[in-house]
């Protein structure tokens, strides 16, 4: 098997630290990224500086809509599709053409060229979204899938994609569905990197809902994990829950915080549309297929994700 594998989304929050395990673990990373600049582009270049340092890390700066994608993977072993336009409340309106490109086109672009390439694995990252609301918890990966934002339906819709090319063309695929990633690199969009940096700089944090919603939250380090372990799994099974085992309320959260910022003004507001209440992931199938098991705390992670939010942002404003 080739040592080379590609990374999507190598800029990104998971990608990077996806594609620097990977170089520690001796492989030839191809890493892709368009960085578009749904949050501040300095924040990726960030990310990518070790990466770039490496001679076995080779960067491919374009959309995978624009690419020869065919040409791409020749001597590829392995794919993780990281790439997506993230963001459950900005999929709605005008921007959902973006979601349409970046998360369904580039996924049928990249299954299609994977149909002639040598790949023993294509590991596409999926998420919780796509169970939407439920009652039922834990979600297991048999549990009905009916996404409740314009996002969740793109993450479906590209899930898919990838199992109608294993069905029919025997892409060897495996999906993972991620439950609420957090930890150093997070986007700034997202709630842990609002709140943190919120509580620093004093200004108020809002919380969609009263709080009390609750959500299975996963630490990087173990998203990355779970992707390693999909590359070498060869068994039979194509769609795996990865989540934390920290389920707990946003309200929880933001007393672990607290404990790490000089601050929280907190303002209760309205919940937003295609917000879940609750996810809790059955990890079960990917104890026993990956021999996954989420080894990162919520209070370890949330430390650990305060002190890169504050070196990042000093290096920033310097």
């Amino acid at each position: 098997m080739s040592d080379r594998v590609m990374v999507t989304g190598a800029a990104g929050f998971v990608g990077s630290q996806l594609a620097e395990r990977l170089l520690a673990d001796g492989y030839h990373v191809i890493g892709v990224d368009c960085l578009t600049d749904y949050y501040d582009v300095r924040i990726k270049q960030a990310n990518l500086s070790e990466l770039l340092a490496n001679d076995r890390f080779e960067f491919v700066g374009q959309s995978l809509n624009d690419l020869d994608l065919e040409a791409l993977l020749r001597d590829v072993s392995c794919v993780f599709h990281q790439a997506a336009q993230a963001g459950v409340r900005a999929s709605w309106g005008e921007q959902f053409d973006t979601y349409i490109d970046s998360n369904i086109r580039a996924t049928q672009r990249l299954c299609e060229a994977a149909r002639t390439a040598s790949l023993s694995k294509l590991v596409y990252a999926s998420s919780s979204s796509v169970y939407g609301e439920t009652a039922t918890l834990p979600m297991s990966e048999t549990h009905l899938t009916r996404p409740v934002s314009p996002y969740g339906v793109t993450k479906l819709d590209a899930e898919n994609m990838c199992l109608l090319y294993q069905a029919n063309y025997r892409v060897p695929v495996v999906c993972l569905r991620y439950f609420t990633v957090y930890g150093p690199r997070q986007r700034p969009d997202m709630a842990f990197h609002r709140f943190i940096r919120a509580g620093l700089t004093g200004a108020p944090i809002n919380v969609y809902g009263n709080g009390e919603q609750t959500r299975d939250f996963t630490f990087v380090d173990d998203i990355v994990a779970a992707n390693i372990a999909a590359m070498k799994y060869e068994g039979n099974e194509r769609v795996f829950n990865i989540g934390g085992g920290s389920r707990v309320t946003v309200n929880h959260t933001l007393d672990i915080i607290g404990r790490h910022v000089p601050s929280l003004d907190v303002k209760y507001v309205n919940r937003e549309h295609g917000d879940v209440t609750h996810t809790f992931a059955d990890v079960s199938l990917a104890a026993r297929e990956l021999g996954y098991a989420p080894t990162v705390g919520l209070d370890d992670g949330l430390e650990r994700e305060v002190e890169w939010i504050k070196f990042t942002y000093k290096r920033l404003e310097a």
